[in-house]
């Protein structure tokens, strides 16, 4: 059926006290609850996804600065979408109309081609399968090359996520303790745009062991993380109203934390966004976990999110 709403047509997924809901717009997560409990801070169906809630940020995530890369010795100038900071944020599928398709209950996928087009003329495939079990969500991507020649691609998810506080009402990012498996996070210019790494030992951005976030701000990506025996990394987040912890596969070696601050008043620090990243910003310039897929290759892989709420 047709819809006129901002973010098209909605699949919801169910899987006892568990609902999630993709849309057709971007392919991405309006929202996901347990219970009465909402474990997403998402947006309505008659909203469009501010600030990237929800979204897969493909062919690239976070920036290219000013929007300008070479490939196979060829200069590239992608639309510069974040002008305050002259950039090309958060890749081309984010506004597209995916095709979605329910595979039962409690599982759909989201697909669409990005087509050649002016600044990136290769034309890339992306898949985005949801499921919801007993453990939580599993988020897979896959992205494959359709076209003649390699193409750059880097893959990135942005959900924001919320936690009761004591009193029942969202928790402020300041309430909420954090933990974070990183030996290492990424510098950035006034734009954004990585400079170096440094090791995070001994500063305000080791979060290694659970933390109290308070007043620290963070924009930050974060690699060198630590990963358990099946090879996943966990960032947890834990408020009153219980824990989630938000963890990815090893396709996915950078994971970015966004405390809001820079988002409207009643925005700011209400939710904390954590996202999976394949790679950081501006890798299309830095070639730092960029990945190039030669005609026919995919890649992909899985990240989810596993609540437990009190």
């Amino acid at each position: 059926m047709e819809t006129t709403a901002p973010s098209g047509r909605q699949l919801e997924l169910v899987h006892g006290e568990s609902r999630a809901v993709v849309t057709e717009v971007g392919g991405g997560l309006r929202d996901y609850r347990v219970g009465a409990a909402a474990v997403l801070d998402g947006y309505g169906p008659g909203e469009m996804a501010s600030r990237g809630r929800g979204q897969l940020l493909l062919p690239w995530p976070n920036r290219v600065a000013a929007g300008r890369y070479t490939f196979g010795g060829t200069n590239h100038q992608l639309p510069v979408n974040e002008v305050a900071l002259g950039n090309a944020s958060h890749g081309l599928t984010r506004w597209l109309g995916w095709e979605l398709e329910r595979l039962d209950p409690a599982a759909a996928r989201a697909r669409v081609v990005l087509r050649a087009q002016s600044g990136y003329p290769f034309t890339v495939a992306f898949s985005a399968r949801y499921r919801l079990d007993d453990t939580g969500l599993t988020v897979t991507l896959t992205a494959t090359n359709l076209g003649d020649t390699a193409a750059p691609v880097g893959m990135g998810a942005h959900p924001y996520f919320v936690l009761a506080g004591a009193d029942g009402s969202p928790a402020p990012a300041d309430d909420i303790t954090v933990t974070v498996p990183a030996a290492t996070r990424l510098r950035t210019d006034e734009r954004l745009i990585p400079t170096g790494a440094e090791e995070v030992t001994g500063g305000p951005f080791d979060l290694r062991d659970p933390r109290p976030l308070g007043g620290l701000v963070l924009d930050t990506c974060f690699t060198d993380l630590r990963r358990a025996a099946d090879g996943r990394a966990g960032v947890t987040l834990t408020a009153a109203g219980g824990t989630l912890t938000i963890w990815q596969d090893e396709a996915w070696p950078y994971v970015q934390l966004f405390t809001g601050d820079t988002l409207a008043p009643g925005e700011r620090r209400r939710s904390i966004a954590v996202e999976p990243l394949t790679c950081p910003a501006n890798a299309f310039n830095s070639g730092d976990g960029l990945r190039v897929l030669e005609p026919g290759e995919s890649f992909g892989g899985s990240w989810g999110v596993r609540p437990d709420l009190r």
